[in-house]
């Protein structure tokens, strides 16, 4: 399909994803189906390089027929192999390949079995885990001749017909013993192009079934992990409202935060599986209301039975979600209080500190200050000691001088000529330092 729009000799140039939004309309078509058919339909988990693989195998199977492969971009691919025809189509984490056969309506309902008519999909490797084979049985109504009761399970089986009456299907949900899951879809003037949507919406459903329920385990697989978060949180916030020492206070804020971490390294693993349950299951609904079922006796539908066995579960997965998003808030706000009460006592211990240090140093100071008279004394003594050896020595070689008198006039001028010097010593440094 061209993007390109052409006005006279003009050419617009296109937005660079208008190809790709406009054919994605039409990558997966209704294809039309004669009534009788036999449809194997099969679903593989294909997440990462499981997709390209599979890929490259199917072109490879396609060559080898004389079949135009897939091109690179291609999410479906439709081909015919004599007389089998092959659906394959590529979504974001699975692949389905839906195999068409041509049915003897003389033949009883899903005879011959599936696992013997299914042997074309060993021609190539399998793509990854299988989620999904579904044996689908495509005959003309006849009035009496089909009962749904004796080909199905009667505890599970679910029976509808379509809006207006022109086609009945049926199944139980249950694998036959090849690992199929069965369903009867009766012809009632659909018409090949009916009956091809309305088989391509009863697969989908399956699929999508299928792939809603994977939440599931995920969840069950959490719920004790959540179950002992929520009870270890609900002690330590009682431990909370008693006047506990830091230590314990650091010790409660360090386990929750590793509660935090376990919680939050859960939701992130399981983020994408509940939201992919959530899309899944708002598909499996789209799908059952365009079908738009009646009901058929006092047989449940495919819509009852979904809503009593699957609704639980889609409803646990959303639980667990909310679980998840509501304790991690109750964990930011417990570890916010606990935290801001171990920033009050730290706070309280720095400023007994800061008293503690302010005391020392007034201490100091004083020592200083002792030191330093001391220090202006002792200098002193050993100045005046030196100057009465001087003057001594002036007197005897014959000067006027009187050792006693001149050096009991140079103390004062000693003391106070160095007590200035000491202090402008002092004064210099602590100038430097601040």
């Amino acid at each position: 399909m061209s993007a390109e729009v052409t006005i006279g000799e003009r050419k617009l140039k296109p937005h660079r994803l208008r190809a790709t939004v406009l054919n994605e309309v039409h990558a997966r078509p209704f294809t039309a189906l004669s009534t009788p058919a036999r449809i194997l339909h099969f679903a593989f988990d294909t997440v990462g390089d499981q997709a390209q693989t599979d890929r490259a195998a199917l072109a490879d199977l396609c060559l080898r027929r004389g079949i135009q492969p897939p091109r690179p971009t291609d999410k479906h691919l439709h081909v015919s192999f004599g007389g089998t025809t092959l659906r394959w189509e590529q979504h974001s984490e699975f692949t389905t390949y839906t195999w068409e056969f041509p049915a003897d309506p003389t033949t009883a309902p899903f005879q011959p079995s599936a696992s013997s008519l299914a042997l074309p999909m060993n021609e190539v490797p399998q793509p990854g885990p299988l989620l999904v084979a579904v044996d689908l049985t495509l005959l003309t109504d006849a009035p009496g001749r089909y009962a749904v009761e004796q080909l199905f399970n009667r505890a599970s089986l679910a029976v509808a017909e379509n809006s207006d009456g022109t086609a009945l299907y049926a199944t139980d949900f249950q694998t036959d013993p090849g690992g199929f899951i069965r369903i009867l879809v009766l012809d009632r003037g659909l018409g090949p192009e009916r009956a091809g949507a309305l088989v391509q919406r009863l697969l989908e459903l399956e699929t999508y079934r299928t792939l809603a329920l994977l939440g599931l385990p995920k969840a069950q697989e959490l719920a004790p992990s959540i179950n002992r978060i929520e009870r270890r949180l609900a002690q330590l916030t009682g431990e909370l409202r008693g006047n506990a020492e830091l230590a314990d206070n650091s010790r409660m804020l360090d386990e929750l935060t590793a509660l935090a971490a376990e919680l939050e390294a859960g939701a992130a693993a399981s983020l994408f599986r509940f939201g992919a349950s959530r899309a899944y299951d708002e598909i499996v609904q789209t799908r059952l209301k365009i079908i738009g079922e009646r009901k058929v006796g006092g047989l449940p539908t495919w819509s009852s039975f979904l809503a009593r066995r699957m609704a639980p579960a889609i409803r646990t997965c959303a639980t667990i979600e909310d679980r998840q998003a509501n304790l991690s808030r109750k964990l930011a706000r417990a570890a916010n209080l606990l935290r801001t009460r171990v920033d009050v006592e730290l706070e309280q211990q720095n400023q007994a500190l800061l008293k503690s240090m302010n005391a020392r140093t007034r201490l100091q100071l004083r020592l200083q200050a002792t030191v330093e008279g001391l220090s202006v004394a002792a200098i002193s003594y050993y100045v005046v000691g030196l100057f009465g050896y001087l003057v001594k020595g002036a007197h005897d070689a014959g000067w006027p001088v009187e050792p006693s008198l001149a050096t009991a006039a140079f103390v004062p001028v000693a003391v106070l000529a160095i007590w200035w010097t000491v202090r402008r010593i002092r004064s210099h440094h602590i100038g430097k330092e601040v």
